[in-house]
């Protein structure tokens, strides 16, 4: 009677595993991985659960540094900052959409180089693009109170320093992020699918509904949530354009690690911060159902 082959043990399994080209590719790119942002997370992890201004890994563990966040006023600048990149994700959105459909409609497959050209001068620096905003809604010397007085004799105050100008800086700066995605998903969708819905009787709702927007909807997706990501940490808008009226979470962080050289709550804000988000997107990603939103069931 014939004997069945010996199955492998785990370990020649994991290394005839380790030997396959497409791990044996991955490898380099995963190294980086695990040394460029794993490593600091690491790094960033295990100071959050040490005492109060301390800057290096000695003495007694910890988790004062969470409860101390808790029993603050740190929740705060929490709500501003995902509030803030909710409110994004949504005006960009509503901006982008249109937009997109227009390039993708006029140009087909070019829209996306076209949207590069587009969007070319949004590449200088975010810092000098803020400042330019400045120039323009600053009271008195600012542009648009200028060309308000000098057109209609009219005096208007100053739109900064309040939580609706960082808002304003937010959707400027990330509406790029927003439509690249949109661009492309619209991209993909066939034209030939379109006209022919449309010849068989398709209104222009049914076919957005039913071929336009599933198919556009990972690039949607992706440019909400990049968006509402790097939204998250902003903190260049606030400062500028906020005047700090609002403290955001990326500006205490950036408090405890220099002003006030507390480094482990500094950790334990930007670790909360990387978890609450992570599990936002991770909830987004899992539950969102299209034929839900769109009345289909």
């Amino acid at each position: 009677m014939a004997t069945r082959p010996a199955r492998p043990t785990t370990v020649a399994a994991l290394a005839g595993w380790f030997r396959e080209p497409g791990v044996l590719t991955a490898t380099p790119i995963l190294i980086f991985f695990l040394i460029g942002f794993v490593g600091p997370l690491v790094i960033v992890l295990g100071f959050s659960f040490l005492p109060e201004r301390t800057f290096g890994f000695h003495g007694d563990w910890t988790v004062e540094n969470y409860l101390q966040i808790f029993s603050e006023s740190y929740y705060i600048s929490f709500v501003w900052s995902f509030g803030f990149a909710a409110v994004t994700v949504v005006c960009n959105l509503l901006i982008a959409y249109p937009i997109a459909y227009g390039l993708a409609k006029v140009f087909g497959r070019w829209a996306a180089p076209f949207t590069l050209i587009l969007v070319m001068p949004l590449f200088v620096s975010e810092n000098v693009r803020l400042f330019g905003w400045m120039l323009f809604l600053l009271k008195g010397g600012g542009i648009l109170a200028g060309s308000m007085e000098f057109l209609f004799g009219v005096e208007t105050g100053t739109l900064l320093y309040a939580s609706g100008s960082t808002l304003l800086g937010l959707i400027y700066v990330y509406l790029p992020f927003t439509l690249f995605p949109i661009v492309l998903g619209l991209s993909m969708v066939p034209k030939d699918q379109v006209d022919a819905a449309g010849d068989l009787g398709a209104n222009r709702w049914q076919i957005f509904r039913e071929i336009e927007l599933p198919i556009a909807m990972p690039g949607i997706l992706i440019g909400g949530l990049l968006t509402f990501v790097l939204a998250v940490g902003a903190i260049a808008e606030a400062k500028l354009l906020g005047g700090q009226n609002v403290i955001v979470i990326a500006h205490a962080i950036q408090h405890e690690f220099t002003y006030a050289q507390n480094w482990p709550l500094g950790s334990a804000l930007a670790v909360l911060t990387i978890v609450i988000t992570g599990v936002l997107v991770l909830f987004a990603m899992r539950r969102l159902d299209l034929d839900m939103l769109l009345g289909r069931r």
